[in-house]
């Protein structure tokens, strides 16, 4: 008889509750010891590495050896010679049950947004999003992780916003549900879409105050 523990499908592919914590906990400590470093205009790629940076030295304090937090993951077609990259995944992470299957990973795609900003909350889930949907990223994974650097709050305009997009795009049934907050976290919240016409992929999405101290002082 199958136990709340056993995973599902591909056992790689599949994150416990204790996992699923643990990565929210390293992108929001990640991001609140990289905040310090960043400036203001810094984009989305070059605000990612110190990111990606910070998670690694979190990380290393508190000596988690069970998962290596690894750069830009590129994405190529296995089955065929074609050289092309068929995209890239901002920050990847992989814990020990994943070593050694290339395909199994942890996905994490970073999005700036910002409150009133239609255009970056957009991409957030036309640029973001939808690769989870496509499978374009995580293909016939449990679980996606997107990342919201929130340029300007309130956070709950963003996440309005979002969860607005997202239900006009995917139907309301892929609206998104609170869950609980992180301490450095503005708001977690949890989604389920329709993976490439059939199966179903979580999404996690942590939001978290990424406004340059400069900034925020100003205000």
């Amino acid at each position: 008889m199958l136990t709340p523990d056993v995973p599902f499908g591909l056992p790689s592919f599949s994150l416990s509750g204790d996992q699923i914590a643990t990565v929210v906990d390293l992108l929001c400590k990640g991001c609140d010891e990289a905040k310090p470093h960043l400036t203001a205009g810094m984009l989305e790629v070059p605000t990612t590495i110190v990111v990606r940076k910070a998670m690694r030295r979190v990380k290393k304090k508190l000596g988690l050896t069970n998962l290596q937090i690894r750069g830009e993951h590129e994405l190529e077609d296995m089955a065929s010679d074609d050289p092309s990259i068929l995209g890239r995944i901002d920050i990847t992470l992989q814990f020990l049950h994943q070593f050694g299957d290339e395909d199994a990973y942890v996905a994490v795609e970073c999005k700036r947004v910002h409150a009133g900003d239609s255009t970056l909350n957009g991409s957030y889930v036309a640029k973001g999003v939808d690769r989870f949907v496509t499978g374009q990223y995580a293909a016939g994974h449990d679980w996606g992780f997107m990342l919201g650097y929130v340029l300007a709050l309130p956070a709950s305009t963003v996440v309005d916003a979002v969860d607005a997009r997202i239900r006009k795009t995917y139907g309301e049934s892929a609206g998104l549900t609170a869950e609980a907050a992180h301490s450095l976290a503005l708001a977690v919240l949890e989604g389920s879409l329709v993976q490439n016409g059939s199966h179903t992929i979580r999404l996690k999405h942590v939001f978290v105050d990424m406004v340059p101290a400069a900034l925020a002082n100003t205000t």
